[in-house]
């Protein structure tokens, strides 16, 4: 487990959390994050919005930030209820997940391509890329 991975683990504990600030990493301390967590390149400039969920072996590179698509409406007025990353999703560099209205997924086993602008759900082992993020293609998954 790395440095980055033990302090995401131990976000709850104030110096945990001052330390990823440090490294520009910004992930609310109640955001549930499943099992094998991987943050690339230290996770530098991510930020993960308190109401994303996210699964089992999913990867995020720096830069990224999963987020509300209406940051400038007050937060007890804002319709989007969470933004749920699924199992084995992969977000690249730069990529964007802004959640609208409701609940906004990116499906199990999806990659959200660099730089890519997504604020509409994914289906599940897809390829999604530009902006606004459309479905580029799909990728083998683990279906039986």
């Amino acid at each position: 487990m790395t440095l980055i991975q033990t302090l995401v683990k131990h976000r709850r504990n104030r110096i945990a959390r001052e330390l990823l600030m440090l490294y520009g990493l910004e992930v609310h301390a109640q955001t549930p994050i499943g099992k094998n967590f991987t943050l690339q390149h230290r996770g530098m400039g991510t930020v993960i919005h308190p109401g994303a969920v996210i699964g089992d072996n999913v990867t995020i590179f720096h830069q990224v930030t999963i987020g509300r698509a209406d940051a400038y409406v007050p937060w007890d007025e804002s319709p989007m209820e969470r933004i749920e990353i699924g199992d084995d999703a992969v977000l690249c560099a730069g990529a964007k997940i802004l959640g609208g209205p409701g609940v906004t997924r990116v499906g199990a086993g999806t990659v959200i391509a660099a730089n890519a602008v997504l604020t509409t759900s994914t289906g599940e082992w897809e390829i999604w890329g530009g902006v606004p993020a459309k479905k580029l293609g799909e990728r083998k998954g683990n279906a039986a």
